[in-house]
């Protein structure tokens, strides 16, 4: 697709929601007796990862409350909830944006920590050319409720994902585009000569007005 890709974040960007809240939701709904066990493996996580030194925004996205979950069960869930909900969550000014991307030949990138079932049934819908996620390469049996052995692309863990992707697709990324909503985003939005902000919030504000960048608003 030659020398642009564009790199999108997932919730609060492409999609007006929280997919994987919506995940989460979906899973304790249908299996009540998870609500307990789920909230007390994210509470250890989240005090584990604080004794480690991690910050409290990492600490705080363990994957806990998905403890003890088949990754089939996850997929089968995420799919289902995005035919049934998330698909209507993403804004006509989003699938027009994308639609304009394809139209220059551009490839689409989705760079998301959103659990991967969910981030690859998203990925399905919007019409993605690759889809990075966070899960381990191989997913099958039991979700432990740790990340060890993960790929995670989050906050700054998505800039090694994006220039890894640019190099293996020869893309310039100083002619690529970047969407992201927060300032966890704006790390990989800085990679490349076409940053955009969509629903900016928080530290992000300022971040785009110090450098003068695109914004859109996308809301459904």
């Amino acid at each position: 697709m030659g020398e642009v890709a564009a790199y999108f974040d997932l919730d609060g960007t492409l999609l007006d929601d929280s997919s994987e809240k919506t995940l989460a939701f979906g899973l304790a709904k249908r299996r009540p007796w998870r609500i307990p066990l789920g909230s007390i493996s994210w509470l250890g996580g989240f005090v584990g990862n604080l004794l480690r030194g991690r910050s409290v925004y990492d600490a705080a996205r363990n994957r806990g409350h998905f403890s003890l979950s088949s990754w089939r069960v996850l997929k089968g869930l995420s799919e289902e909830l995005v035919e049934s909900k998330l698909k209507f969550k993403i804004s006509k000014d989003a699938q027009e944006r994308l639609e304009w991307h394809r139209n220059q030949g551009h490839r689409l990138v989705l760079v998301t920590a959103t659990i991967m079932p969910m981030a690859i049934a998203l990925g399905q819908e919007l019409g993605m050319d690759e889809v990075y996620g966070c899960g381990p390469k191989e997913m099958n049996g039991m979700i432990s409720g740790s990340e060890r052995g993960w790929s995670v692309p989050r906050r700054k863990g998505k800039v090694p994902v994006v220039e890894k992707d640019a190099k293996e697709n020869n893309h310039d990324l100083a002619k690529c585009y970047a969407y992201g909503n927060t300032h966890a985003d704006s790390f990989f939005m800085r990679l490349v000569g076409n940053p955009i902000a969509v629903n900016p919030e928080g530290k992000l504000k300022d971040v785009v007005a110090e450098n003068n960048w695109e914004t859109y608003t996308w809301k459904v």
